[in-house]
């Protein structure tokens, strides 16, 4: 996978390797098939936060806050609640469409999230970018990993990064994982 070797060569994974994840508990949980793409991020990363910005979800995360399963029904409840009274973005008006999250922003609300159409294999998945605390919506037509390394290289076309593209330096990335940034679960 030529974006995941990109990525690891920008951002080196963590020393010590994630603990493993049962994908197909996972899948079944969520009762859906995941992108390939993002099992193979997680699995080189696991749950952690990308150039103190962009927060990686996995399952079964030790902290709710990066754990998918969690941030799934956190954010299904949340936007049923803004469907009803505010439009959904243009991929999500399609009977069957739904997102789920994957990623979030640090500090901002924005989230990162899959655009799932019906009958469409997870593997060709969108991303939608919520900005969180407004009801802009950005879509991206790229699968989660080739979007993380768009926005860490800076070739991302988005309104959203902006301010990020100015912090981050190109030369120097840095992968930080859930445990070292939030400390022991349970503290």
């Amino acid at each position: 996978m030529i974006a995941l070797d990109a990525l690891v060569r920008l951002c080196p994974p963590p020393a010590d390797p994630p603990p493993p994840v049962d994908w197909s508990r996972a899948e079944r949980t969520l009762g859906t098939a995941l992108p390939t793409d993002y099992k193979r991020l997680v699995d080189t990363y696991g749950a952690g936060i990308f150039d103190e910005t962009i927060w990686l979800l996995a399952p079964s995360s030790a902290y709710d806050d990066c754990d998918l399963h969690t941030q799934t029904t956190e954010r299904h409840d949340i936007l049923d609640s803004l469907w009803e009274f505010e439009d959904k973005p243009p991929g999500l008006q399609e009977p069957g469409a739904k997102v789920l999250p994957w990623a979030f922003e640090e500090g901002t609300g924005a989230f990162l999230y899959w655009l799932a159409r019906p009958d469409q294999h997870p593997d060709n998945w969108t991303v939608l970018y919520n900005e969180g605390r407004g009801p802009l919506w950005e879509h991206h037509d790229m699968g989660s990993l080739p979007f993380l390394l768009a926005v860490l290289t800076r070739t991302a076309e988005t309104e959203y990064f902006g301010h990020l593209y100015e912090a981050l330096d190109p030369a120097e990335h840095r992968f930080t994982t859930a445990r070292e940034a939030l400390g022991e679960p349970g503290q």
